[in-house]
């Protein structure tokens, strides 16, 4: 079949490698415009376009794709279908409509569950236990058209939303062909959404990271796993903000008060919460790189007493 690929992150290449190396045909990709990024903010192509044009694949990066003027371009390639996976642009109708047989969206949760933007963010925050990958028929709504397939992937007590990612990246890929293989073989099925059951992962804010400690442990150790990389879940430790990077759960006691650092040891800091303490082992100081934090109280007091804040205005 002749595809057009739409994508822009590292969660998209595996996709567009697999669909390149298979017998399917890709005519053409599409991505995002290089964007200014880091310190020096200098221009920077995606992921996906570094591929691609590492296996001189023709590259399209409209600021806007359903223009009139660039859906036209598109539509001289004559796709039979366009994969879309993190793309970062809504399609309008008439991109909708353009290819032979339709657009396809690689979504990374089993739908209905977790439409929008960040959910594998949120599968770990909510402490679920397995996520996975869904094939789509897109349409107008927000990731409510029909499923394709699905594959489910096991979520591991100790995943990040970083590990599941890259899980997810790579179980896309092969749900992505699998799709394409059998829609040319008209064995396709269809099957529409309950939009019952649905559940909206929003995107992520700065501020989501912030660990309110008035929580159980295992809450709170789901946030810090679900922020990683990004945002990063963070707290204030006498104005500082310090970023947790490897969190634990130990035993609490009945004198533990929430927020507040009830043991300190080489290991970990121990924080108390609603129900059990949050052990820190893993940190990062604001404009410092993550440690141990063995290697942070060589440089930094932290005393059984103090409390960690929600923001740098209490000392």
């Amino acid at each position: 079949m002749n595809l057009v690929f739409m994508g822009t992150p590292d969660f998209a290449v595996p996709t567009l490698k697999t669909l390149h190396s298979s017998r399917h045909s890709v005519l053409g990709v599409v991505t995002q415009p290089d964007r200014p990024k880091g310190r020096g903010q200098e221009m920077q192509a995606s992921p996906v376009k570094r591929y691609a044009l590492e296996q001189g694949l023709k590259v399209f990066q409209p600021e806007k794709a359903s223009a009139p003027a660039f859906v036209a371009e598109l539509a001289e390639l004559k796709p039979d279908l366009i994969v879309v996976i993190a793309y970062g642009q809504i399609l309008r109708e008439n991109l909708l409509t353009l290819p032979r047989h339709f657009c396809m969206n690689v979504h990374a949760s089993l739908l209905p569950k977790y439409r929008g933007a960040a959910p594998i963010n949120w599968a770990i925050i909510n402490g679920d236990k397995e996520s996975g990958v869904t094939t789509m028929k897109m349409d107008k709504g927000l990731d409510t058209g029909d499923i394709l397939l699905m594959k489910k992937v096991a979520i591991e007590n100790d995943d990040t939303a970083q590990h599941l990612h890259d899980k997810l990246s790579a179980a896309g890929g092969a749900l992505a062909l699998e799709t394409v293989d059998l829609l040319e073989q008209g064995r396709l099925q269809f099957i529409p959404q309950n939009d019952a059951e649905a559940t909206y992962a929003s995107k992520l804010k700065k501020e989501d990271g912030c660990l309110h400690w008035d929580q159980e442990a295992e809450a709170l150790r789901n946030r810090v796993r679900g922020m990683e990389p990004w945002p990063g879940a963070f707290g204030f430790l006498k104005g500082k903000r310090l970023r947790f990077c490897k969190v634990e759960i130990g035993p609490g006691e009945k004198t533990d008060a929430p927020g507040t650092v009830m043991r300190v040891s080489d290991y970990g800091i121990e924080v108390g919460t609603l129900k059990d303490r949050i052990i820190v082992t893993e940190l990062q100081p604001e404009g410092k790189k993550r440690m141990t934090v063995k290697s942070y109280l060589q440089g930094h007091a932290v005393e059984p007493g103090e409390r960690f804040d929600v923001s740098g205005d209490s000392v």
